[in-house]
């Protein structure tokens, strides 16, 4: 912002010594004139005719430039280059528009940014936000447009083409994409600041389409995985590797787009605010009420939780660890801490009112998919808390955006088929070798749903079902209406 008095033109001496000189003069100039014509028979006459004609010029000299000050200039082709205007249209006629998200790399030169502006407005293509990503040769622009729903993609690359672009990429955006990059970083550094699982979703949101894989430093097996990268990361064209402040590293893939400097800088910001917190996990307990009126306590779990998650597998069946982890039964202890992580993804545990674990449920990031996965004890089943725990799973996949939820059972495990059923959402069914993959959509999961964990079902009598805990709320609700 510029003051009013660094705003005021500088006075220069010169000019005000020329314009007193004048104004002398002038009064000279008058004074011999009046004395001249003065001392004539009609003088006195004459003067007054005089000061009354310059009076009315200098009236009608100041009516003139305030009636005309304002007025727009004249509407003259000056052969810019710049095209005719463009026709308006009234609100019944006006065309669809859609929302694109286009990037494209232009040459550091003034006026590129211009060419590609007048190519836009052409074509009638309001541009909505920009970013511009400098690179060492040239610098990427990233643009956020409404266009007429009727312009083809394949035309609005040959139109950035021609204005000096290359290197351009376009696809379809949403109205996800219209909040402004520092509103929408802020916000994703809050939800990593909260809940270290959060980083590979804040990672992906940041970054758009792209896959990111948690690789461990160390294996199931305890043995080193090699797998390592500096404290200022590695940024190789397509592929981000950053230290996880866990341990291993975090890479981040995009074969369709290079990652720019700006990205990378972001990305590496993030990757540090999450090892300054430290390990973290929202502590949120939710209290339910089983039919046979035990409560149970539903809330994340992480690392802190191994010892009693590994009396719970000392506690299960052969069979029922053997339905879960498809492998030697004797090495299910071995995936608890990396199943544990908050970096991997999410784990809901249950517990009795004396504390004791008794069911875990895992929510797992597996690159481009999201992995589901239920345990519950033997003595425990059958009493609605796998499905208790699967819904409030699909619910926090469907908060991250997560497209379609997975679950790796046998064809037998017909307690996992009937609670992956029982969700009411479009399946998918893969079988090989007797391991069954039952695929869910989430296109179908109500917006309301991924704002409240889990819904109750109600059965036709309009009682809650008995196969899910009751909240306790809800049960001491019943109880007074009894």
């Amino acid at each position: 912002m510029t003051s009013a008095k660094s705003a005021r033109r500088p006075h220069h001496w010169r000019r005000d010594l020329i314009e007193l000189a004048a104004l002398f003069t002038a009064v000279a100039v008058a004074d011999a004139i009046a004395n001249l014509i003065g001392h004539q028979p009609d003088g006195p006459y004459l003067l007054i005719a005089s000061a009354v004609a310059l009076v009315a010029t200098a009236a009608f000299h100041t009516w003139w430039a305030r009636r005309h000050s304002h007025a727009p200039p004249p509407d003259t082709d000056t052969g810019s280059g710049v095209g005719p205007e463009l026709p308006s249209t009234d609100a019944d006629g006006a065309d669809e528009t859609v929302l694109w998200r286009m990037r494209t790399t232009v040459r550091d030169a003034p006026g590129t940014l211009a060419a590609l502006c007048t190519a836009l407005a052409r074509h009638r293509i309001d541009i909505l936000t920009l970013q511009t990503h400098p690179l060492a040769e040239g610098t990427v622009d990233e643009f956020l447009l409404r266009a007429p729903a009727s312009l083809p993609a394949q035309q609005l690359t040959r139109e950035i083409s021609a204005a000096g672009g290359s290197s351009t990429w376009i696809e379809r955006a949403d109205a996800h994409d219209l909040v402004d990059t520092p509103t929408r970083v802020l916000g994703l550094a809050t939800r990593t600041a909260l809940d270290a699982a959060e980083l590979p979703l804040a990672l992906r949101q940041l970054l758009g389409r792209c896959t990111i894989h948690s690789l461990p430093a160390l294996s199931v097996n305890g043995r080193p995985t090699g797998e390592s990268a500096p404290v200022e990361g590695v940024l190789e064209d397509t592929v981000m590797r950053l230290r996880d402040p866990s341990g291993g590293v975090i890479t981040v893939e995009r074969p369709y787009l290079p990652f720019t400097p700006t990205e990378f800088a972001r990305a590496r910001a993030l990757v540090e605010l999450d090892a300054r917190l430290g390990p973290r996990v929202p502590r949120s307990e939710d209290v339910l009420t089983l039919p046979e009126g035990n409560e149970i306590t539903v809330r994340r779990a992480d690392r802190d939780d191994l010892d009693a998650a590994l009396a719970m597998h000392d506690r299960c069946s052969e069979d029922t660890l053997g339905l879960r982890y498809h492998g030697p039964v004797r090495d299910a202890d071995r995936y608890l801490d990396h199943l544990l992580s908050p970096r991997f993804g999410r784990t809901l545990a249950v517990q009795t009112a004396s504390g004791r674990l008794v069911a875990l449920g895992h929510l797992l990031w597996d690159g481009d998919e999201t992995e589901v996965a239920l345990l519950v004890e033997d003595d425990w089943q059958r009493r609605g808390i796998g499905s208790e725990l699967l819904g409030r799973l699909v619910a926090l996949a469907a908060e991250a955006g997560c497209e379609s939820v997975y679950a790796v059972t046998q064809a037998h495990n017909t307690g996992m088929v009937a609670a992956m059923r029982a969700l009411s959402l479009p399946l998918d069914y893969q079988i090989e070798e007797g391991t069954l993959v039952i695929t869910a959509r989430l296109s179908a999961v109500p917006a309301q749903q991924s704002d409240r964990p889990t819904t109750e079902p109600v059965t036709r009598s309009g009682a809650p079902s008995a196969s899910r805990p009751l909240p306790r709320s809800e049960q001491t609700e019943q109880r007074s209406r009894r």
